[in-house]
């Protein structure tokens, strides 16, 4: 192998640690924010919440660069036109996570139908998220999304292997399965009072999953 092909396998395969390493570290910044900063459910919820919005608008980028394209879907207004529909299917989706994080829950916590005392260390259910604390958090796993679409989509060249119909159905498994882990979780820790002993086992269980789909779909 020459030494630029040498080098250029190099950068592939580092630069899939780098963005596996970006994706643990987002997903770092959630347990450090329950373990040190007393994020709550309803933080944790939300922040799962517009992270799953930014795979979205990370795969229309994804549809719109693919040139892997079968017949027809070759131009840009193919490719153009796949992604918008990616994005209002997708979109729907995404809204009503929303509306059962943003008002199902919160509404349960104010009507008094969870008990806000913590069962273990005395962590709370709040019916409004910590807007700082979403913010921060949102950036880092904008961050780690940010780093997996450049060092493997781009850097890669995953993009000349796949096409805006395979790319379309590309985040719904790992979305599918977090969606409803992440439910699932919101529902326990509601009931559980939000203890911090569920938390971190609603965020640690949340990053192996990511880890674990990242590694499958970036195999090659």
């Amino acid at each position: 192998m020459r030494p630029m092909e040498r080098l250029v396998a190099a950068y592939r395969v580092s630069s899939s640690r780098i963005a596996l390493a970006a994706l643990i570290g987002g997903n770092l910044v959630p347990l450090v924010g329950v373990l040190f900063l007393g994020w709550d459910l309803l933080t944790i919820l939300v922040l799962y919440w517009l992270e799953n919005g930014i795979v979205g608008a990370f795969n229309v980028l994804k549809m719109l660069m693919a040139r892997g394209d079968p017949p027809g879907l070759g131009s840009f207004a193919g490719r153009l036109g796949m992604a918008a529909f990616f994005a209002v299917h997708y979109g729907i989706f995404w809204t009503v996570h929303g509306v059962f994080v943003w008002t199902v829950l919160p509404m349960f916590v104010a009507m008094g139908a969870v008990d806000p005392a913590d069962a273990l260390f005395g962590a709370t259910v709040s019916s409004e998220p910590d807007r700082a604390a979403v913010v921060l958090g949102a950036i880092a796993l904008g961050i780690s999304h940010g780093a997996s679409f450049l060092f493997n989509y781009l850097g890669r060249g995953e993009y000349l292997r796949t096409n805006p119909a395979r790319q379309m159905f590309g985040p719904y498994g790992r979305v599918v399965v977090l969606h409803l882990t992440i439910l699932g979780g919101g529902i326990v820790g509601a009931a559980l009072g939000s203890s911090l002993g569920v938390l971190l086992v609603l965020v640690l269980l949340k990053t192996a999953l990511d880890a674990g789909f990242h590694l499958r779909e970036h195999r090659t």
